[in-house]
């Protein structure tokens, strides 16, 4: 875990926890939400229940002598509302805006539905067209598809339209990318009049999402002239306004299909002026890599909902983001196939079982490593405070008491 605390200290998360808890570097407060982060990161619900020697220097590493308990952490996500952990998040996004993380002016945008146990009455969502409703807790995200990394995110109870909650999704992203115009990919659920309403007040934000295929638009897209691209590839284009509006978008017709009987039709709505061929054949498929985030990062806790309590439900998102921002970054510093390794197997093969030690030397920790360390870019850590230094960070620790912190691997 020691080798997160490097990344923590680039994306200021200490500095975002404090803005967080009010509390300043002495206090418990920020040092509690940190052994959350940590906690994600070992893609486990806690290690409180199995505080033993066998997680000897994990409290250390959350600048404490001893692991919080789970009504201490139920506490504190409690007393803090969703619109300060809607703050939190948006405080993350710029600050890996900064840091490079969103570099292309393409974002994917998608509900993420958790499965819930909960005993509450509540309305059902399928999380699956095929499967039965259930009970979930709804969360949104939008995604930079170039790295795929999440720029912002959103939480709901089950009760709440996609188009509401989309529009609260839509304010806070717009505040991390705000100087950047962008084009948002979603799907088929997005194809409301209310929402395109909505994406008229953003001048940097462009749509472009599936139409539903209504008997409307069939007729419609069934009489266009197509223009022939490739083999079994055509496309045209119309105008299209909602029923009962008067404002109109460019409908974008696709048919598939070399023989007129064997013609199938699809139809795309945007806000886009951008050329039809680049929108449709080459952007859209880059909506993907919103199901490929839930996928390699599910088990930080995208996966599970043990409370419907959305303050506490929205803290733990919040926090856990800030994990995944910063193995992230460790990622960037792991060798050829580790690059790749998801969310669980990275926790498994290098942040819960690496051999080492931990020891003060005048005002620095230094954490030495034995063994094979052949996944890691071992010259990223060795002479930390001198490389933290040169970026500009500060070297000391905060939350570990402004003790620096350097490595060795032997």
């Amino acid at each position: 875990m020691w080798l997160l605390i490097p990344e923590l200290l680039r994306l200021g998360a200490w500095d975002i926890l404090k803005a967080w808890t009010k509390k300043t570097d002495r206090d418990l407060d920020p040092r509690m939400a940190l052994q959350m982060i940590n906690e994600a990161a070992l893609c486990v619900n806690r290690v409180r229940r199995k505080n033993s020697l066998g997680h000897q220097g994990f409290q250390l590493a959350n600048g404490m002598s001893e692991l919080v308990t789970d009504e201490q952490i139920h506490g504190l996500l409690n007393k803090h509302t969703m619109n300060e952990a809607r703050d939190m998040l948006v405080n993350l996004g710029i600050q890996r805006e900064l840091s490079g993380h969103y570099p292309d002016k393409i974002i994917a945008m998608d509900p993420h539905r958790i499965i819930s146990s909960s005993k509450r009455e509540m309305a059902k969502k399928r999380k699956d067209p095929k499967a039965p409703s259930q009970k979930v807790l709804q969360t949104f995200f939008t995604v930079s598809a170039h790295t795929g990394q999440p720029i912002m995110a959103t939480i709901s109870s089950s009760g709440l339209s996609t188009t509401k909650a989309t529009s609260n999704l839509l304010f806070a992203t717009n505040q991390i990318k705000k100087s950047s115009p962008s084009l948002i990919l979603a799907d088929k659920e997005y194809f409301t009049k209310e929402l395109f309403k909505i994406l008229d007040q953003y001048s940097n934000f462009d749509l472009l999402t599936p139409a539903s295929n209504t008997p409307r638009i069939k007729n419609m897209i069934g009489g266009l002239s197509y223009q022939p691209l490739w083999a079994g590839f055509a496309l045209a284009e119309t105008k299209f306004n909602f029923d009962g509006e008067k404002g109109q978008y460019r409908l974008i017709a696709q048919r598939i299909g070399e023989n007129p009987s064997d013609y199938t039709f699809n139809a795309f709505l945007t806000t886009s002026s951008e050329d039809a061929r680049e929108l449709i054949s080459k952007n859209y498929d880059q909506r993907w890599s919103v199901e490929e985030f839930f996928r390699f990062e599910n088990d930080m806790g995208l996966n599970r909902a043990a409370s419907l309590n959305l303050n506490i439900r929205y803290g733990r998102l919040a926090l856990a983001m800030i994990a995944q921002a910063a193995t992230y970054q460790l990622r960037k510093k792991l060798k050829g196939e580790y690059k790749r390794w998801n969310a669980r197997h990275l926790s498994n093969e290098i942040l819960s079982w690496s051999d080492g030690d931990i020891k003060v030397s005048g005002d620095t920790i230094i954490v030495t490593f034995y063994g094979n360390t052949s996944y890691l870019n071992c010259n990223e850590y060795m002479n930390l405070p001198e490389k933290l230094k040169f970026e500009g960070i500060n070297p000391q620790v905060p939350w570990l008491y402004n003790y620096k912190l350097d490595f060795r691997f032997k």
